[in-house]
């Protein structure tokens, strides 16, 4: 019965290796590194800006933005992940509030030959020459 605690300590251990950080922080990284060979990184700020812990599988979003700039000027997507070896591993992931690229805010497909631009936004002419 001497040995029982070490052997409790040593379990411990072995199951505590096989788990991801449950963190802000290793989500970040893991999504970091799933885009990588991707997009330049360096250029954006990448913040998770909220996370779901399942079990071993995890839901975040992520936002992107070019360095410097304010909030709302970049991107999010929605990511699900899950722990393989003590990391956790992209999984899926899709844009967030599921409108693909061209869909406008309120999830319709802009009009073909559209021409509003938004707010302050400079002119074009039809042959995509600035004005």
């Amino acid at each position: 019965m001497k040995f029982l605690p070490a052997i409790v300590a040593l379990l411990w251990a072995l199951t505590g290796c096989n788990n991801a950080s449950q963190s802000q922080e290793a989500i970040r990284q893991a999504v970091i590194d799933s885009v990588t060979s991707k997009v330049n990184v360096g250029a954006m700020d990448v913040d998770v800006t909220s996370i779901s812990f399942k079990g071993s599988e995890a839901d975040a979003v992520v936002s992107f933005r070019p360095k410097g700039a304010g909030p709302g000027s970049g991107m999010a997507w929605e990511y699900t992940l899950e722990q393989k070896s003590g990391n956790w591993i992209v999984k899926d992931r899709k844009p967030a509030g599921g409108a693909p690229h061209g869909a406008m805010p309120n999830g319709t497909a802009p009009t073909p030959g559209a021409t509003e631009m938004p707010p302050g936004h400079p002119s074009v002419d039809p042959d995509g020459a600035k004005k």
